[in-house]
């Protein structure tokens, strides 16, 4: 009989840190493959349980800075900070809005879901 652990996955500690080379004269032309790739989700997910990939479709949040096809990460353990751009559920929809100051969920008419950590844009 065999027997099997099981825990939760930790988030590794080091970070992507450039590689420098100690050859003198002509380096190499395979110097960069030295170095570690990185890893996005490593540098850009806080908390990996509670973290979300969206895809936004149209040109509605031009104000918060978000347009077509831009990825949002989502993480739902973080606080509801006052001013934070948040994904909220209003009126049985998802909406992207500023949490406004003095913000209760008993008071409003919405329900935060998760804060908006990065904003991922295609640059071309």
């Amino acid at each position: 009989m065999e027997t099997f652990t099981s825990g939760k996955l930790t988030k590794v500690k080091s970070r992507h840190e450039p590689g420098v080379s100690k050859q003198t004269g002509f380096s190499s032309p395979a110097t960069h493959y030295l170095e570690p790739t990185i890893d996005l989700n490593q540098e850009l997910v806080i908390n990996r349980d509670a973290t979300f990939f969206v895809r936004v479709d149209g040109d509605a949040f031009k104000e918060h800075n978000i347009f077509d096809n831009d990825v949002l990460i989502i993480d739902r353990s973080l606080p509801q900070d006052f001013n934070a751009v948040a994904l909220v559920v209003k009126d049985g929809e998802f909406k992207i809005q500023r949490i406004p100051f003095g913000f209760s969920e008993e008071t409003e008419e919405f329900t935060v879901w998760g804060i908006i950590t990065y904003i991922i844009h295609y640059a071309r």
